[in-house]
Order: C-alpha cells, then structure tokens, then sequence
C-alpha cells in the first residue's frame, strides 16, 4: 500500500510539472482586446408643476474598443471612441446631444525602457446633421464626414504602461474634409471658400492617463494639442476630455464627462460639452495570439 501511494504520488508530481512546462512554452499574447459598452438614460416630467419645467427623455450610447499589440519592441495601441445621443423635449422634438466616431492609432518601436519612436495617426468625424437650435429656422452647422478630420505623423513616444503615455509629434499633417455646401459662401472650419479640402502641417502632442482615484472611482484624461506651421503660427488647438465613472455594481455604473475644445476654425469660443448619467455598463476583455 506504501509503494502504491508512492507511485500515486510520483504520477501526479509528474502529471502537474508536465502541465505547468506545457504552459510555460506557450506563446504570450500579443493582441489584447478591451471592449466597453455604456448606456445611460435619463427622463423627467412635470404635471402642474408651479416653478415650470419641460418633459424630456434623453439617452446615450458609447461604444468604446482598445486594441494593443506587443511583441518584443513593436507596440501598437488603436481606439475607437464612438458615441451618439438623443434627447426629446417636449413641443421642440428631437435634439442631438452628441454625436463623435474617433479613431487614434499609435505604432511604437521600442529604443529604451519608456521611449519608442512612433508613428501617430487619428480620424475623426460625427454620424448625423447637427443643427445650430439658437436660430430660427435651424441651421444645419455638420454632418456625417462633413468636416472630417485626419492627422498623421511620425514623432518619439514616452509610455509607462497602457494607462499612461504622452507621444511628440513635430512634423504632423492635418487634412479637413468638408462638404462645398458649407463653403459655397464663405470659409468654414479652416476650409477656404469654394473649396472641399485643407491641409495644415504642424506640431501635435497628445497624452492619454487613467488612473484610481478611490475604491469603485476611476479617472480617464485624454489630451490633444496642436498647432499650425502654415497659418496662425503660435496658435493652438486643444481637445480635452476627463471621463470619470463611478461603479455601483458590476454593470450598472455613473459617469461623468467633461469636454473642452479650443479652435477658431469651428468656433470663435471655448466649446465646452458634460454629460453625467447613470446607466448600464458592460466591459469584455480578450486575449489573442497568433
């Protein structure tokens, strides 16, 4: 009985030091996939109701993807930041509250710890015609690919880790795509009239941080700077959005949005947006390697 246990044991030492060198030899992954899925809702509704107010449903989607891909010194981060929302007030109908398709991709080949040189390029536009309500009638001020913004560029890459990075981008060039409608009469966002495309060539600096701020708060920075070499040299763009989300349980989460742009192409003032809500909240994850 001794000498079974003995074996018995000797067996399952094998078996378990077979598996774990079977693990071991398996390839890393190289693609890491994060995906997040938002919607928030919001109603109200007054009856009677002596200090006044108007009934309004609105509601919010935002899909969000993060792609990162490593291997040895080659790293590639790509996000996609897509949303709209809708809100309905009454005896004015429907009104686009946002409305944002986004893409940044960033290649990186490592040259020490923290430093890569890059390559940086990012798409922007919205889906649906936005409207200027202050107006009477409303004036239609966008829509889909109309203006459309792309910028690429090489530049070097600092980055600690996938929460937190900061990319320089000397020589970048910036195209604007716009429908001749808005420009058959006089410029518009940085488009000369009569015509369909610009092109800027420029400095760009962009950063992306998320961090803890307490148990169940996190806090997403994400940051763009640019400035023109062609035109208005001295002059700059900024993007700037905080995204802070508070979880209540594992898919039902608030969160707070805090947008503010600088560009006198697109307005003579600080455009600044903030949304906050609570909603349904679904985070999935995948690991990939070929």
């Amino acid at each position: 009985m001794k000498r079974i246990f003995i074996l018995f044991f000797m067996l399952l030492a094998t078996t378990f030091y077979s598996q774990k060198k079977k693990q071991d030899s398996l390839p890393k992954p190289k693609w890491k996939i994060n995906g997040r899925f938002a919607f928030i809702f919001n109603q109200s509704s007054f009856s009677n109701w002596a200090s006044g107010g108007e009934n309004t449903v609105a509601g919010n989607i935002n899909i969000n993807y993060d792609f990162n891909y490593k291997k040895k010194n080659v790293n590639w981060d790509t996000r996609i930041i897509t949303g709209y929302g809708l809100s309905h007030i009454s005896e004015k109908g429907y009104r686009k509250t946002d409305d944002r398709f986004e893409v940044n991709s960033l290649f990186g080949f490592k040259t020490s710890k923290y430093w890569f040189f890059s390559f940086i390029a990012n798409f922007r536009t919205q889906y649906a015609k936005g409207y200027d309500y202050k107006k009477d009638p409303k004036v239609l001020v966008s829509e889909f690919l109309s203006p459309a913004y792309l910028t690429y560029g090489p530049g070097m890459l600092w980055k600690k880790s996938d929460d937190i990075n900061l990319n320089i981008a000397p020589a970048t060039a910036r195209y604007t795509f716009v429908n001749n409608f808005f420009t058959k009469d006089a410029g518009r966002f940085g488009v000369d009239q009569g015509e369909t495309v610009a092109f800027s060539l420029g400095f760009n600096l962009s950063g992306y941080y998320k961090f803890v701020l307490m148990e169940n708060i996190e806090m997403e920075n994400i940051l763009s700077i640019y400035t023109d070499y062609l035109a208005n040299v001295g002059n700059l763009d900024i993007d700037y959005q905080t995204n802070i989300r508070f979880k209540v349980n594992k898919h039902i989460k608030m969160q707070l949005t805090f947008q503010a742009i600088v560009d006198d192409n697109t307005a003579s003032k600080i455009q600044f947006r903030q949304l906050f809500g609570l909603g349904i909240n679904y985070n999935f994850h995948e690991k990939v390697t070929y």
